[in-house]
């Protein structure tokens, strides 16, 4: 599949009481096409978060659950990028990145962590991002249905650490 020039379609979500940001890399062309976060059924962002923070994984395609989830635990979620060319969902295959306004987002929120769920993704945002944010990310591993090297119970250790308090 060739390269295709990809923006962002997903508006951020957070609140101004928002403390944490997890960030990803650009949307997949599932997520894209649900209009949402992690949509791909096999991403186990979802079922991470709701394991993290005791509540039920909400379903598919419930994007409201999903909304409630981040905004309940005073999260805030978006992508590092705005835009770039990409095969489709691999993150290897990025080039000419173009990042989101993450420190606007920031300025709007109380948000003092970031925590970007993969290596790209952490790779782009202390290029492209840290230095005007000043806030140095946090590497997550990623959830994607790919990375089958970490277990569901590593997934969920990992991602403890975005609890509000626990840094």
């Amino acid at each position: 599949m060739p390269k295709s020039c990809v923006i962002h379609p997903i508006p951020p979500v957070y609140a101004k009481n928002s403390c944490v940001l997890l960030l990803g890399t650009m949307p997949s062309p599932q997520s894209r096409r649900q209009g949402f976060y992690y949509g791909h059924p096999q991403n186990r962002f979802w079922p991470t978060l709701a394991q993290v923070f005791a509540v039920p994984v909400p379903a598919v395609d419930d994007i409201a659950a999903k909304r409630r989830l981040i905004l309940d635990n005073q999260l805030a979620l978006w992508d590092v990028l705005a835009a770039c060319d990409i095969d489709g969902a691999a993150d290897g295959s990025i080039s000419n990145p173009q990042p989101n306004d993450i420190a606007g987002l920031i300025a709007k929120t109380r948000i003092q962590h970031v925590f970007c769920t993969g290596l790209k993704a952490w790779q782009l945002y202390q290029k492209l991002c840290a230095p005007a944010t000043g806030i140095d990310a946090i590497r997550l591993p990623s959830t994607s249905p790919a990375n089958r090297r970490i277990t569901d119970t590593e997934l969920i250790e990992a991602y403890q650490q975005i609890k509000t308090g626990r840094y």
